[in-house]
């Protein structure tokens, strides 16, 4: 628990720096354990990418507090990089967010993102999106606040309001939810540089930056988000997406050719996979123990 305390003030006081950190997208234990390695700021368990990997389902509503929580648990377990997990909209009502924060600070995580989207939420960079009133909003923030045990447990608002209410009501919802407390504010599916590069200006406080590729937000690399003022970085889809290409890949060079062995110079040396997964302590401990 001292470990943790120790790991989200450092994360604090980083993103109080407004660096634009880099998190990218874990979704599995084998993309927890790979991105743990590469030194990343932060790591990012996407609600998309549990729901796509844990239970083959899209990204509308379908995970359950329950699912999210185990996958957080595992992989707050297994990685020593702070991580921020996607808390959906709390999971119902103001007595659903306590719950869920208090949960999720338990089970390790480092920081929590809330949006403000009606129940069953969507998928952002996604059609259909609609909101709950602000008013409703700031009430859960309160609660989130009120919540957490641990004042360095980041509490993320973000706000779904740009495509279907535009700019504007963005912009409104993003300052009341800074005004409400709330660490970060995130307005989800900016569609230009000039609006980041704007909201940034008139909100000033850490913001998040979403980068999916494919999505309504331009794509735009560290180095740019953290000239703009950006304090978080989510690069949410990548590992997914590079996961599905390869499995597409070497699985229809399988199906195809009854073999994989054109594809070996794609695949992961398995001696090296046997050491991110842990082989080794488990090797070490057999043999101190003579099992």
């Amino acid at each position: 628990m001292t470990y943790r305390k120790e790991q989200r003030r450092a994360l604090r006081h980083r993103i109080e720096a407004r660096e634009a950190l880099l998190a990218p997208g874990i979704f599995d234990m084998i993309s927890a354990r790979v991105a743990d390695e590469q030194g990343f700021d932060a790591l990012y368990m996407t609600g998309y990418g549990i729901s796509a990997s844990y239970l083959g389902l899209p990204d509308a509503g379908l995970s359950t507090y329950t699912d999210m929580l185990a996958c957080l648990r595992r992989m707050a377990e297994g990685c020593r990089t702070p991580i921020i997990a996607d808390g959906d909209t709390g999971y119902g009502g103001l007595l659903n967010m306590r719950h869920t924060v208090q949960g999720y600070e338990r089970a390790g995580a480092a920081a929590i993102q809330v949006e403000d989207q009606v129940f069953p939420k969507r998928c952002g960079h996604t059609p259909g999106r609609e909101v709950i009133p602000t008013e409703e909003m700031v009430a859960k923030i309160a609660v989130a606040l009120d919540s957490r045990t641990d004042p360095d447990f980041l509490i993320i608002a973000r706000t779904d309001a740009r495509t279907t209410h535009g700019f504007d009501e963005a912009l409104a919802r993003g300052t009341a939810y800074r005004d409400a407390g709330a660490d970060l504010v995130f307005l989800e599916s900016l569609e230009t540089e000039a609006e980041m590069a704007e909201a940034v200006c008139r909100l000033d406080c850490p913001m998040v930056a979403n980068m999916v590729e494919g999505g309504m937000s331009p794509l735009l690399s560290q180095g740019r988000l953290a000239e703009l003022g950006f304090a978080l970085a989510l690069f949410p889809a990548s590992g997914f997406l590079s996961a599905g290409a390869a499995l597409q890949s070497v699985y229809g060079a399988l199906h195809r050719a009854g073999t994989t062995e054109a594809m070996r110079d794609k695949l992961a040396d398995f001696e090296d996979f046997n050491r991110i997964v842990g082989f080794q302590e488990i090797w070490d401990f057999e043999q101190h123990h003579g099992s």
